[in-house]
């Protein structure tokens, strides 16, 4: 495996920096948040949205949600495209994935509303997948009321958020909403594990599947079922059905163990006749969507989401 120059300096200064960091297997949630926290600190900040940025809350399932909002300068009614953020179902929020939130308000000119929903261990599947639905439904029904046009809504996320991205396209089309673009970067798609990328990145970098598996314990509990593992909400793949789903734009990366799974929901769609406009980063690992201010191929990332977006918008 050859990492990209840039990416493989930045990698190798994370390293360093965590070399006596214990395995994540022993890490508490709470030690690999702050690590998280950390990480997306030294990746740096994002730009300012011209319309400005608002902290508030949705209804949802178990409680209020925490959201963020991220409006563009210009006048409104805008898009908008509802935002997981990755983490593992475990260690990401809001502030993790802040910069990137940012970078699509202004890139894309759309609204941002990134959701905070529940994590495991506190709350284990499907919690993120009830507040994630709930929030989509909330801008479906009632997003006119903060500047949103309902007629032009997004879904995406990265990782575990591109997983909740593709499971909420799932039931946007069963409840008849009509999402514009399902933007998916580096999804979590299937836990079969039947791919070479699982095999070939195996020690990341940055994501390893052990990591992989420590996320899977608290998602899923230390008693994960064979149904479990196929139940559609956590492996989208696995869904009955894909046709009429919203027209997706897919990221995956050479190093990545999610590779290949994603790659192969690329063609799962496609066989179902949804549009589908995909890349692959070669050199490049799990978590490049937040490398935007190291490395060159998360800047080429974060341009291409956000021109699927415009189009998706027109």
């Amino acid at each position: 495996m050859t990492l990209k120059p840039d990416t493989k300096a930045f990698i190798d200064m994370v390293e360093a920096a965590n070399v006596e960091a214990p395995p994540r297997s022993e890490q508490s949630p709470d030690y690999a948040r702050d690590g998280y926290q950390a990480l997306a600190h030294v990746l740096g900040p994002g730009p300012e949205p011209g319309g400005g940025i608002e902290d508030s809350q949705l209804p949802g399932p178990a409680g209020e949600i925490p959201v963020r909002v991220y409006r563009p300068g210009t006048d409104g009614p805008h898009p908008a495209l509802v935002f997981f953020h990755g983490g593992g179902f475990v260690i990401g929020d809001l502030q993790t994935h802040d910069k990137e939130c940012r970078l699509l308000c202004e890139k894309a000119g759309c609204l941002v509303l990134a959701v905070d929903y529940r994590r495991a261990p506190e709350d284990p599947f499907p919690a993120a997948v009830e507040d994630a639905w709930a929030a989509v439904q909330w801008v479906s029904q009632h997003g006119a009321q903060i500047g949103i046009d309902t007629t032009r809504i997004a879904v995406g996320g990265d990782s575990a958020g591109g997983n909740l991205a593709a499971v909420t396209a799932l039931m946007a089309r069963d409840a008849e909403i009509d999402l514009k673009l399902q933007m998916l970067v580096y999804p979590a798609t299937d836990a079969s594990r039947h791919y070479d990328s699982f095999v070939e990145n195996k020690d990341g970098p940055l994501l390893t599947v052990e990591v992989i598996d420590w996320f899977w314990s608290l998602y899923l509990g230390p008693e994960t079922s064979k149904e479990m593992l196929s139940d559609w909400r956590f492996s989208p793949a696995r869904a009955s059905n894909h046709r009429g789903l919203a027209p997706a734009y897919l990221a995956t990366c050479s190093a990545d163990p999610l590779r290949d799974e994603g790659n192969a929901y690329v063609q799962l769609l496609r066989s179902a006749e949804v549009p589908v406009s995909h890349s692959m980063f070669e050199g490049e690992p799990h978590v490049l969507f937040q490398m935007f201010n190291v490395c060159e191929g998360a800047k080429t990332l974060i341009a291409e989401c956000a021109a699927a977006l415009v189009t998706a918008f027109e």
